[in-house]
């Protein structure tokens, strides 16, 4: 029996981006192509099968213990960044700022995907949803470098409204323009979970 349902939503790629050196800037280059492998896209700082554990599994692991990497994608949707920079009284959020991956248009509330959720692609690469991204304080310099004064705006702009992580389960090529389905994992809801 299937454990994975194709839905009907859909999206398009509307940006794509890697950051070349986090170590130097936190802010990614746009491109119009990707190549995803089992480690990542290549070109790109968060890319590797492992990674050192930080902030987000602190409760599981010593800081920088190595790990699978299931942050090789940061994914944000366009309606999400549109509400943040609504709150932030600016008129344009640039994934850039963020080191976004990618961006995908037609996902309403894309952040709270369903973990382990797919992502499949044109070309057939599949993408899995890790689980929802957290904002921090991380690119209010990015933001300020374009909007003086306003990173510190985003972290409250951002709450829910981060996107997700992924990581690569079928290789293959990613394009700007590019169509994406969503197919989500056929589970109920955990009776000892609240809310």
């Amino acid at each position: 029996m299937p454990a994975l349902k194709p839905t009907d939503f859909t999206a398009k790629v509307t940006f794509l981006g890697a950051v070349a050196d986090r170590d130097t800037r936190l802010g990614s280059d746009a491109l119009a192509e990707m190549n995803a492998t089992f480690a990542g896209f290549k070109r790109e700082a968060h890319s590797g099968l492992t990674r050192a554990s930080d902030s987000r599994v602190r409760f599981q692991y010593a800081l920088g213990t190595e790990i699978r990497n299931s942050r090789q994608f940061s994914i944000l949707s366009a309606e999400d960044l549109a509400a943040m920079a609504t709150e932030m009284g600016i008129e344009w959020f640039d994934p850039r700022w963020l080191g976004a991956s990618m961006v995908l248009e037609g996902f309403d509330d894309f952040s709270h995907i369903p973990p382990s959720s797919r992502l499949q692609f044109a070309s057939g690469a599949m993408l899995v949803v890790d689980m929802e991204n957290r904002p921090c304080v991380l690119p209010a310099p990015e933001i300020n470098k374009d909007q003086p004064g306003l990173g510190k705006l985003f972290k409250p702009a951002a709450e829910g409204r981060r996107g997700v992580t992924a990581w690569v389960e079928r290789e293959g090529m990613i394009r700007v323009g590019d169509m994406v389905r969503l197919h989500i994992p056929d589970q109920p809801r955990w009776t000892h979970q609240s809310g």
